[in-house]
């Protein structure tokens, strides 16, 4: 198949471009390069032998997307363009209610236009917000007090009310939970834009010593350590999961979980990284962010039943494949 992937050059983009094009998929990439660089194309060259389409274009365009999809036969979407930093939403709402609503509407109208009836979208656990874990794919959508998980719900809304507008439209909602790791050759990781927003990038530029501590954002919640527990994916794992997904041959809405199952707590992550990679990362407690929860794992029953995924690498692999992502940065 041929596969549009939107954010391709994005830290999970990237990966599944490559898991793609390694199962023998061709690949069409868009993205803006907002919280992405364009280097990362050659990187996926590199590891794959093969050069997939690129466009550097928004996705919110209505234009510039009904060019791409008039001009190439396409045959499924991978959507993963959006912003997707917790408590930047809280200060930036409309920015992220507008771009990430427009831009998935505008992909799933020219899918719907065009005829492409394959549409994975890169949703979040955020939308199950404070349930009790373990987190099933039938609870009910209770994103928190933050527009990103917001958005992420009504786009799993409008998607849904799409493909039961158009019977031959296939949607498949993945929710997952935290990914972090990179691609064993080092060449491709997380290197967001700016001052990261996540955990593992923060904790690779201390680890450097661009940034002088890690804030861990509270201690007082109702966990082994009082820090948040999370469901940690290694973002192969994860790309991989996108490919089974894609690779789904059923109409209608299916929805996913994409995590391991267990929680681990930011502490143990922090503590693991130190063990594993023999560097220091200073660390500081502050209060806790807008917007976050206690506790936040998966239940896999159902991606492993109908999707055949299952995790394959724990938290020693993600923390060393991530580091050496960021040595080979140097």
């Amino acid at each position: 198949m041929n596969i549009l992937v939107t954010g391709g050059l994005g830290f999970i983009g990237s990966h599944t471009v490559v898991e793609l094009l390694e199962s023998g998929h061709e690949a069409i990439i868009v993205d803006n390069l907002y919280n992405s660089k364009v280097d990362v194309f050659d990187k996926i060259c590199q590891i794959t032998g093969k050069s997939p389409g690129l466009f550097i274009a928004d996705a919110t365009d209505a234009a510039e997307m009904d060019d791409i999809f008039s001009k190439h036969q396409i045959d499924g979407v991978i959507h993963f363009a959006g912003f997707k930093a917790v408590g930047e939403s809280v200060s930036k709402p409309l920015e992220y209610y507008r771009n990430n609503l427009v831009s998935a509407m505008v992909v799933a109208e020219k899918c719907v236009k065009y005829k492409v009836n394959r549409f994975v979208f890169s949703s979040s656990a955020t939308v199950y917000g404070e349930q009790e874990p373990p987190l099933k794919e039938d609870s009910e959508l209770m994103p928190t007090s933050n527009p990103y998980g917001e958005t992420k719900a009504m786009i799993e809304r409008i998607l849904t009310d799409v493909a039961k507008a158009n019977p031959e439209f296939s949607v498949c909602l993945l929710r997952y939970f935290n990914p972090v790791g990179a691609h064993k050759s080092g060449l491709i990781g997380e290197d967001p834009n700016g001052i990261p927003n996540n955990l593992m990038p923060f904790v690779l530029r201390v680890a450097r010593g661009e940034i002088e501590k890690l804030n861990v954002f509270g201690d007082d919640y109702d966990t082994p350590d009082g820090t948040g527990v999370r469901d940690y994916i290694h973002v192969v794992d994860l790309a991989r999961g996108h490919l089974k997904a894609i690779e789904k041959d059923s109409a209608g809405v299916s929805v996913y979980n994409l995590g391991t199952g267990s929680g681990t707590s930011v502490l143990e992550l922090v503590n693991t990284f130190i063990r594993v990679n023999g560097v220091d990362v200073p660390y500081e407690i502050v209060g806790r962010r807008d917007g976050d929860v206690a506790t936040c794992y998966a239940d896999v029953t159902k991606s492993l039943k109908e999707l055949g995924f299952k995790a394959e690498y724990g938290i020693e692999d993600m923390v060393r494949d991530a580091w050496q992502f960021e040595k080979n940065k140097c």
